[in-house]
């Protein structure tokens, strides 16, 4: 098995440390600890390792799912990675996936290739990558569309899952429910299953049905990393079919065995009474705040889709060579830290954040502004290179 270096940790861990300000995080600022009860009691095992059971029956009540149809794990990281592991790294088809009703569902999942639309999150493509053959569907450029036919054309006969991550990161576009109920079509025609990571998904003013809610073909994996603001609970789920989700936590037991039960206690708190709280206030600070960012575009002359989330990418100001030269441009002289797009395929734009706190995103986006204008072309320039100032 090989496995390529994560572009984008790697580029936090060289920058992110002694930056000022942190303007490439795709997640809401964090909450308070002081606003849970943080007292689970004695600090063992979560029993069953798989989680709560009414807790993840609480849970799977939101996507039409039993609790067995649920795995409590540690971030969406782990969510994914356990289910391309139970996809794509075992060599038995995923049986049974409609349940004992439905004998014609066996062998779904039986394949060692991924469809995966790009650009996206680098380990919804690196990790089955790893595990077998990865067909790319890229979304063009300035709209970002999922084109269901595009991935109709990618699917193969050894097709195992599908892979889309909705709304989308790094563009921010959130593909409408017609286009993904049509790759979801796509992945019952194949005998595959369609996972959506939809960590994104609660930042939306309205949010559309989860994938795991849409049949026996469909897997949800999220957290409350990015909507709720929670990441250092480092708690996530995976929500789908069953025999999906009983591999999916054999394969637990050799990598974290149980999820954390200091972020379980706290999970149940935020997924119970404070959640419509929580949401409310982190959409609005999203909202005000992406109302900010899109006036700072515009004033650059930049280009972009209006985003859904937190996160959105963003063309390379004039005067540098490319994302890359421009992101460590603006690290090195105003200690802001950007994502640069060749770590998603696209080295002619940046990745920024604006789910931080207020002040932090003022700040940043002034001394970016510093930047750009420093090194904005002069009309002298710009006519001795043949180009438009």
């Amino acid at each position: 098995m090989r496995i390529d270096p994560f572009g984008l940790e790697r580029w936090f861990a060289e920058y992110e440390h002694e930056a000022d300000i942190m303007l490439a995080e795709s997640g809401i600022r964090s909450l308070d600890a002081s606003r849970f009860d943080l007292d689970p009691g004695e600090l063992g095992y979560v029993i069953p390792t798989n989680g709560d059971p009414e807790f993840r029956a609480s849970v799977g009540d939101r996507y039409d799912r039993s609790a067995d149809e649920v795995l409590f794990t540690c971030g969406t990281q782990e969510a994914n990675f356990l289910t391309f592991l139970s996809l794509l790294g075992d060599d038995a088809p995923v049986d049974g996936a409609g349940g004992a009703s439905d004998p014609d569902a066996s062998g779904v999942g039986s394949g060692t290739h991924a469809v995966v639309v790009t650009p996206t999150y680098q380990a919804l493509h690196a990790v089955p990558d790893a595990f077998g053959d990865v067909t790319h569907v890229e979304l063009e450029p300035p709209e970002w569309e999922l084109d269901p036919e595009a991935v109709a054309d990618a699917a193969r006969d050894d097709t195992a899952v599908i892979v889309v991550n909705n709304p989308n990161n790094p563009t921010g576009q959130y593909h409408d429910e017609a286009a993904m109920r049509a790759v979801y079509d796509v992945a019952v025609e194949r005998d595959a299953y369609l996972l959506c990571d939809e960590v994104y998904r609660l930042l939306a003013e309205d949010p559309q049905p989860p994938v795991a809610s849409y049949g026996a073909h469909g897997i949800s994996t999220t957290s409350l990393t990015k909507a709720y603001g929670l990441a250092g609970l480092r708690f996530g789920w995976i929500a789908g079919p069953e025999p999906v989700v009983e591999r999916a936590w054999r394969w637990k037991d050799y990598t974290t065995i149980s999820p954390s039960l200091f972020g379980q206690h706290v999970a149940k708190q935020a997924l119970g009474r404070s959640e419509e709280e929580i949401l409310t206030e982190n959409r609005e600070l999203a909202a005000a705040h992406r109302e900010t960012v899109a006036a700072w575009v515009d004033d650059h002359g930049l280009d972009w889709l209006d985003p859904v989330g937190v996160n959105a990418f963003v063309t390379v100001p004039d005067g540098f060579a490319d994302a890359e030269a421009f992101c460590r441009t603006v690290v090195e002289e105003a200690s802001v830290v950007l994502a640069p797009g060749h770590l998603f395929g696209f080295p002619d734009r940046f990745r920024i954040g604006f789910g931080l706190p207020t002040e932090e995103l003022t700040e940043g986006l002034d001394r970016v502004s510093g930047v750009i204008e420093e090194h904005a072309p002069t009309v002298d320039s710009a006519a001795t290179n043949g180009g438009d100032a």
